[in-house]
């Protein structure tokens, strides 16, 4: 019975300091969204919560007394040796099969069932427009900050609200019912702890009922055939990172964070749908290397193996992402850039580039 007392209490005990933690945690704020019903008159420029990521494990170095490789083919294949190699967190860069599961991953990237159409806002779409999309997007990437959502749930969002507004011709009223509709189904698939459902209709100031936003997320999923699992730019984002980082003696995390804020400023511009995510994960990377080290070649023969894409093929991607980067388009969108302007992202949205990209860094590359 004392024993049974003694357990009784400690249980009260920890049931009074649940509750007055949870008294003490601070609310939520709304983060409001812009009016999305009058955008269609907002002037479009002609040109057109991610927590900062742990250090990736650097990879092991090759034995002493290997001689330098004389052609550039036998370089490729020394760095294609190193999947077998590398030691990571990261489930996806694991062991021997690293070469197989981005293999997949590319394969599935270009499954029509996985793929917005990449002009569905002209195609499909009466009351929505590019900006609309825009607007939308800028409030959704201030929600996942709010939340302190991962960045893999934003941008499965993201892919979600393109792939259903592909399929579905949708009123500007319930834009921003999908975006959050879609945004539960993303972090139900990444998070932990992802938001309930009540969050959602607070952060858009309770315009949306529970019952509405539940139906939608039905809505949404019935859309996709419950095909929700598919890669994006963050999925690739990761490995091609981690192949540029073999030039750096230690982890560049300038480099890294300002490749997520670049990947983050092109899912703004409605542009970008039209490419894969590995060639906007693989544009990043080039624009960003470049941003940094203006005066040398972006790409290299290793980013090319890996990614698949020569300079020439990503020169679309990349003018487009550097116009964003420079405010050209979409200036009028501010949420990510107040984001990586955070010290813990090392303030890349400040940044400098120069305002135009060599063509000659577009060319085949030669080692």
């Amino acid at each position: 019975m004392a024993e049974q007392g003694k357990s009784v209490r400690m249980t009260r005990l920890a049931k009074k300091r649940a509750a007055m933690a949870e008294e003490e945690r601070p609310a939520k704020k709304r983060v409001v969204l812009g009016e999305i019903t009058n955008s269609s008159n907002v002037v479009v420029n002609a040109g057109g919560s991610e927590e900062p990521p742990q250090k990736q494990p650097k990879s092991k170095t090759k034995a002493k007394g290997v001689k330098k490789a004389s052609t550039t083919a036998t370089k490729l294949e020394e760095t294609k040796d190193k999947d077998n190699e590398d030691k990571s967190d990261d489930p996806q860069m694991c062991g021997p099969y690293v070469s197989e599961i981005y293999d997949y991953l590319h394969n599935m990237e270009v499954d029509p069932k996985r793929r917005p159409l990449p002009d569905y806002i002209e195609r499909v779409q009466k009351d929505v427009n590019s900006n609309m999309r825009g607007i939308l997007v800028d409030w959704l990437v201030e929600v996942a900050e709010e939340y302190k959502l991962v960045s893999d749930t934003l941008y499965l969002t993201i892919s979600y609200v393109d792939r259903y507004l592909s399929l579905n011709s949708l009123n500007r009223h319930k834009l921003q019912l999908l975006g959050v509709s879609a945004m539960l189904v993303a972090s139900k698939y990444e998070e932990i702890s992802p938001p309930h459902v009540e969050e959602f209709c607070y952060i858009t100031d309770n315009t949306y009922t529970k019952e509405e936003v539940v139906k939608m997320e039905a809505d949404i999923l019935k859309s996709l055939s419950f095909e929700v699992g598919n890669p994006t730019i963050k999925t690739f984002l990761r490995r091609f990172n981690k192949v540029a980082q073999e030039s750096y003696k230690t982890p560049n995390l300038q480099l890294e964070f300002l490749g997520y804020y670049l990947a983050e400023l092109s899912l703004l511009d409605y542009h970008c749908v039209k490419f894969l995510p590995s060639m906007v994960a693989a544009s990043v990377m080039f624009l960003a290397r470049f941003m940094i080290r203006p005066k040398m070649h972006p790409w290299c023969s290793a980013l090319q193996m890996y990614s698949g894409y020569k300079p020439a093929d990503l020169k679309e991607c990349v003018l487009i992402i550097h116009d964003l980067y420079l405010s050209r388009r979409g200036g009028t969108f501010q949420a990510v850039r107040g984001k990586y302007k955070q010290h813990k992202f090392k303030c890349v949205a400040t940044m400098p580039s120069p305002p135009e990209i060599p063509a000659s860094y577009f060319e085949d590359v030669r080692e």
